[in-house]
């Protein structure tokens, strides 16, 4: 491999550095690259896109239908009277087709289970997938919102919350969520220069860099999570959120890269804190991977009061070019009350700002202004998720609400799980199962795998002679294999993340191989340096 000026990269971000990686790794056509860099999953839900597709096809229809004195190929708006029916005589002539048997229990669950008006769902939600009329209201459509309060008191909350009493906006993924966050936060003076933000490290490398832009200028306080004792917080760390010069506490839940939910213990810690020492505390929680999750909790279902929760449907229905998410705040949150005793000259420029909005923009809620702020508030009225992703979320959320044996999601928390078995036999290295882990991605401690493979006087040798980017390099450059940085998600030790969800096992075991060559590789250097010279007698 050619010289390569470490330092260069070493200020890089994980998923920059991953291009030049990538480069090495595909510089050779006689293999392979394995790229285990991204999180991009290469599993997905298919019968709620069944159902999706074949639902297209009935909208369509009813727009054809409203509209048949015009030519073909006019259509007009879907007619709510006798819908209902047309759809049952539709899904029966179609029966075969994947998707219509879905389709026709999905209407039964809604008025049977949920309590919903079928007619109006179905109206809602071919009107959505033909995309015909702007979101109403924008935040998110009706029935929509019901079903995904349902999906994610299920999910998310362990049913220790209601569903009512949720507010929720949709929008353009988990990404664009956080950021509409953190723009309304700022906005609205509930987050200025200066003011402190504590971050869960480690944890995915863009919520390092944003607290720290020019637009937010933040100061980070971290909230190390102990690699040693299950990546779980110390007390002594959960306990630096009762600095009252903290405004929020910005967290990924389960973790990126270590891949695990926080335990019973510091949830009830965290909770007792905020209940009893910091109930101004806001929580920004991102939650994208909790449905891989054993018996996982929010932070919302124990915090509902103080969470800004953002969840996203990419990663466990394999959609993340849908882009679909969901920010969540409680109806009686701590956000609105802080609007509330921000100072009058704040108040007074903030009523110039969402003035066109309400009568007495005073009393607009915090989610409500997250909407007008996606769009420069002036363009309010065509904010929203497009209606036809919408749609989909309401029919990924059914999916999941309709699989009470929770047969897809066991699959994939199999699918993952043996991926990392396969991994971690190549290494020769044990697995032991962490309740409270997902493994959705496997965070590689370089020199824990050269402990084991080798013994610590390795080990030591390796990580004062080696450059772990020179290990990354020399993975992608000798083995086509992709893998991020640790460091650069705020590990404190050097460290790699692999994900699993993105290649199939044979190609883990590939990866665990390379890696195991590499490893021999640098121990018979170490052999070679540190073997004792011969002593020779006359």
């Amino acid at each position: 491999m050619k010289a390569v000026d470490y330092e260069r990269f070493a200020k890089l971000s994980p998923f920059e550095l991953k291009d030049a990686l990538i480069d090495l790794a595909s510089s050779k056509s006689d293999r392979m690259m394995l790229n285990a860099g991204r999180g991009n999953p290469n599993f997905l839900a298919t019968l709620p896109r069944h159902a999706f597709f074949l639902l297209g096809t009935f909208a369509l229809e009813e727009s054809e239908r409203s509209f048949s004195y015009m030519p073909e190929g006019v259509g007009g708006l879907p007619l709510h009277d006798g819908m209902e029916a047309r759809f049952g005589a539709f899904v029966s002539a179609n029966a075969a087709r994947p998707g219509a048997t879905f389709l026709e229990a999905v209407l039964s669950y809604v008025r049977d289970r949920l309590g919903l008006s079928a007619g109006g769902f179905l109206h809602e939600i071919v009107s959505a997938i033909l995309g015909c009329e702007y979101p109403t209201p924008p935040r998110i459509l009706p029935f929509v919102s019901t079903i995904s309060c349902h999906y994610l008191a299920r999910e998310l909350f362990r049913d220790q919350l209601p569903a009512s009493g949720i507010d929720l906006f949709a929008v353009e993924g988990g990404t664009a969520g956080i950021t509409y966050v953190f723009n309304t936060l700022r906005e609205n003076r509930l987050l200025v220069p200066g003011d402190k933000i504590a971050i869960g490290m480690p944890i995915f490398t863009p919520y390092i860099e944003i607290p720290q832009l020019g637009d937010y200028r933040l100061v980070e306080v971290n909230i190390e999570a102990d690699g040693a004792h299950g990546w779980q917080y110390p007390d002594e760390e959960i306990d630096k959120l009762l600095d009252p010069s903290i405004k929020a506490f910005f967290v990924v839940n389960p973790s990126n890269p270590p891949s695990v939910q926080i335990d019973e213990r510091s949830m009830q810690r965290i909770a007792g804190l905020v209940r009893t020492k910091r109930p101004d505390l806001v929580i920004i929680s991102d939650e994208v991977y909790g449905t891989f999750a054993d018996n996982f909790l929010s932070l919302f279902a124990v915090c509902p009061h103080n969470t800004i929760l953002v969840y996203s449907f990419s990663k466990y229905f394999g959609a993340t070019g849908w882009r679909l998410g969901l920010i969540v705040t409680h109806a009686d949150t701590v956000l609105d009350r802080a609007l509330a005793k921000l100072a009058e000259v704040d108040q007074k420029a903030l009523e110039g700002r969402y003035c066109t909005l309400a009568a007495e923009p005073r009393d607009i809620k915090f989610i409500d202004r997250l909407v007008a702020d996606s769009r420069t508030v002036s363009l309010n009225h065509t904010a929203g998720l497009s209606t036809p992703q919408q749609a989909q979320i309401a029919l990924f959320s059914l999916f999941a609400l309709m699989d009470e044996a929770d047969d897809y999601q066991n699959a994939i928390k199999r699918l993952i799980r043996r991926r990392q078995t396969t991994l971690y036999s190549e290494l020769g290295l044990s697995t032991a199962r962490d309740s409270n882990g997902t493994y959705y991605y496997a965070l590689l401690d370089l020199e824990q795998i050269a402990t084991e493979m080798h013994g610590i006087e390795f080990a030591q040798w390796m990580l004062a002679k080696k450059e772990p980017l020179e290990m990354l390099f020399r993975l992608a450059d000798e083995g086509g294999v992709v893998l991020l940085p640790g460091k650069g998600f705020g590990t404190l030790h050097p460290s790699a993340r692999a994900s699993l969800a993105n290649l199939n096992d044979y190609q883990y075991a590939n990866i665990g191989r390379v890696i195991h060559t590499l490893s021999n590789e640098y121990h018979a250097e170490f052999v070679r340096e540190t073997a004792k010279p011969t002593l020779v007698t006359a």
